[in-house]
Protein backbone atom coordinates (compact mmCIF):
# COMPACT_ATOMS: atom_id res chain seq x y z
CA UNK A 1 0.00 0.00 0.00
CA UNK A 2 2.51 2.28 0.74
CA UNK A 3 4.41 1.74 -2.67
CA UNK A 4 1.19 2.47 -4.35
CA UNK A 5 0.39 5.83 -2.63
CA UNK A 6 4.65 6.62 -2.96
CA UNK A 7 4.04 5.90 -6.94
CA UNK A 8 0.63 7.91 -7.10
CA UNK A 9 2.05 10.88 -5.12
CA UNK A 10 5.35 11.10 -7.49
CA UNK A 11 3.48 10.57 -10.81
CA UNK A 12 0.94 12.78 -10.11
CA UNK A 13 3.03 15.72 -8.67
CA UNK A 14 5.03 15.20 -12.01
CA UNK A 15 2.74 15.60 -13.96
CA UNK A 16 0.62 17.99 -12.51
CA UNK A 17 2.67 20.32 -10.46
CA UNK A 18 0.25 23.13 -9.81
CA UNK A 19 -1.49 20.49 -7.45
CA UNK A 20 1.21 19.14 -6.13
CA UNK A 21 1.30 19.02 -2.38
CA UNK A 22 -2.92 18.76 -2.12
CA UNK A 23 -2.48 15.93 0.99
CA UNK A 24 0.48 14.51 2.63
CA UNK A 25 2.08 11.00 2.20
CA UNK A 26 -0.05 10.31 5.73
CA UNK A 27 -3.30 11.03 4.07
CA UNK A 28 -2.06 9.60 0.52
CA UNK A 29 -1.29 5.98 3.19
CA UNK A 30 -5.03 6.31 4.24
CA UNK A 31 -6.56 6.97 1.09
CA UNK A 32 -5.36 3.74 -0.73
CA UNK A 33 -5.70 1.66 2.27
CA UNK A 34 -8.92 2.55 3.37
CA UNK A 35 -10.57 3.51 -0.27
CA UNK A 36 -8.25 2.14 -3.03
CA UNK A 37 -7.51 -1.24 -1.72
CA UNK A 38 -11.02 -1.83 -0.01
CA UNK A 39 -13.17 -1.36 -3.22
CA UNK A 40 -10.90 -1.69 -5.85
CA UNK A 41 -8.43 -4.83 -8.03
CA UNK A 42 -4.91 -3.26 -7.54
CA UNK A 43 -2.46 -4.50 -9.93
CA UNK A 44 1.46 -3.31 -9.94
CA UNK A 45 4.33 -3.72 -12.24
CA UNK A 46 7.84 -3.80 -11.14
CA UNK A 47 11.05 -3.21 -12.43
CA UNK A 48 13.83 -5.68 -10.43
CA UNK A 49 12.21 -5.61 -6.75
CA UNK A 50 10.52 -2.15 -7.51
CA UNK A 51 7.16 -1.25 -8.27
CA UNK A 52 7.17 1.21 -10.92
CA UNK A 53 3.31 1.49 -12.05
CA UNK A 54 -0.09 1.09 -10.47
CA UNK A 55 -3.70 0.61 -11.46
CA UNK A 56 -6.63 0.22 -9.58
CA UNK A 57 -9.85 -0.39 -11.35
CA UNK A 58 -13.54 -1.71 -10.14
CA UNK A 59 -17.11 -3.03 -12.86
CA UNK A 60 -16.83 -0.19 -15.36
CA UNK A 61 -14.25 2.37 -13.70
CA UNK A 62 -10.36 2.53 -13.73
CA UNK A 63 -10.08 4.75 -10.66
CA UNK A 64 -5.96 4.92 -10.58
CA UNK A 65 -3.32 4.21 -13.20
CA UNK A 66 -0.02 5.89 -12.31
CA UNK A 67 3.38 5.38 -13.63
CA UNK A 68 6.42 6.55 -11.99
CA UNK A 69 8.02 9.01 -14.55
CA UNK A 70 11.25 7.42 -14.80
CA UNK A 71 9.08 4.37 -16.05
CA UNK A 72 7.10 6.21 -18.51
CA UNK A 73 7.63 5.20 -22.31
CA UNK A 74 8.13 1.83 -21.43
CA UNK A 75 4.34 0.47 -21.84
CA UNK A 76 4.07 -0.85 -18.78
CA UNK A 77 0.84 1.34 -18.31
CA UNK A 78 -0.56 0.31 -21.35
CA UNK A 79 0.30 -3.50 -19.96
CA UNK A 80 -1.07 -2.67 -17.12
CA UNK A 81 -4.73 -1.10 -18.29
CA UNK A 82 -4.52 -4.31 -20.82
CA UNK A 83 -4.94 -6.44 -17.38
CA UNK A 84 -8.39 -3.87 -16.82
CA UNK A 85 -9.64 -3.99 -20.31
CA UNK A 86 -9.08 -7.88 -20.45
CA UNK A 87 -11.47 -8.01 -17.14
CA UNK A 88 -14.46 -5.94 -18.46
CA UNK A 89 -16.29 -4.74 -21.69
CA UNK A 90 -16.68 -1.32 -20.62
CA UNK A 91 -14.45 0.72 -18.74
CA UNK A 92 -15.05 4.29 -17.64
CA UNK A 93 -12.10 7.04 -16.49
CA UNK A 94 -11.91 10.76 -15.22
CA UNK A 95 -8.31 12.59 -16.10
CA UNK A 96 -7.67 16.52 -15.75
CA UNK A 97 -8.10 18.90 -18.95
CA UNK A 98 -4.80 19.99 -18.56
CA UNK A 99 -3.52 16.09 -18.50
CA UNK A 100 -2.36 15.91 -21.96
CA UNK A 101 -0.29 12.88 -22.08
CA UNK A 102 -2.97 10.92 -20.23
CA UNK A 103 -5.33 12.21 -22.55
CA UNK A 104 -3.27 11.15 -25.16
CA UNK A 105 -1.95 7.92 -23.85
CA UNK A 106 -6.19 6.42 -23.24
CA UNK A 107 -7.27 8.02 -26.80
CA UNK A 108 -4.11 5.86 -28.51
CA UNK A 109 -6.25 3.09 -26.59
CA UNK A 110 -9.37 3.14 -27.43
CA UNK A 111 -10.84 5.62 -24.87
CA UNK A 112 -13.33 8.13 -26.43
CA UNK A 113 -14.06 11.77 -24.51
CA UNK A 114 -17.80 11.74 -23.27
CA UNK A 115 -17.80 15.05 -21.76
CA UNK A 116 -15.26 17.43 -20.57
CA UNK A 117 -16.52 19.24 -17.00
CA UNK A 118 -15.37 22.50 -15.20
CA UNK A 119 -14.16 20.50 -11.67
CA UNK A 120 -17.32 21.59 -9.84
CA UNK A 121 -17.38 18.02 -8.68
CA UNK A 122 -13.69 16.76 -7.85
CA UNK A 123 -12.01 17.78 -4.99
CA UNK A 124 -9.23 20.24 -6.51
CA UNK A 125 -11.84 22.17 -8.60
CA UNK A 126 -9.53 21.18 -11.46
CA UNK A 127 -11.69 20.82 -15.14
CA UNK A 128 -11.63 17.15 -16.28
CA UNK A 129 -12.39 14.56 -18.97
CA UNK A 130 -15.20 11.57 -18.99
CA UNK A 131 -13.65 8.70 -20.77
CA UNK A 132 -14.96 5.36 -22.28
CA UNK A 133 -13.84 2.87 -23.87
CA UNK A 134 -15.72 -0.02 -25.16
CA UNK A 135 -14.98 -3.69 -25.75
CA UNK A 136 -14.77 -3.90 -29.74
CA UNK A 137 -16.99 -6.96 -29.89
CA UNK A 138 -19.24 -5.45 -27.22
CA UNK A 139 -19.51 -2.24 -29.66
CA UNK A 140 -21.01 -3.76 -32.65
CA UNK A 141 -22.51 -6.73 -30.14
CA UNK A 142 -21.06 -9.60 -31.80
CA UNK A 143 -18.83 -11.92 -29.18
CA UNK A 144 -16.10 -14.40 -30.15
Amino acid sequence: MDQAAQIHRAAYDSTLPWLAGLHTPGEDRWFFRERVFRTCEVWGAFDDAAMTSIIAFRKDWIDQLYVLPAAQGRRVGTGLLQVAQDAFDRLQLLTFQRNRPARRFYEARGFTLLRETDGADNEEKEPDALYLWTRPEARNGSAC
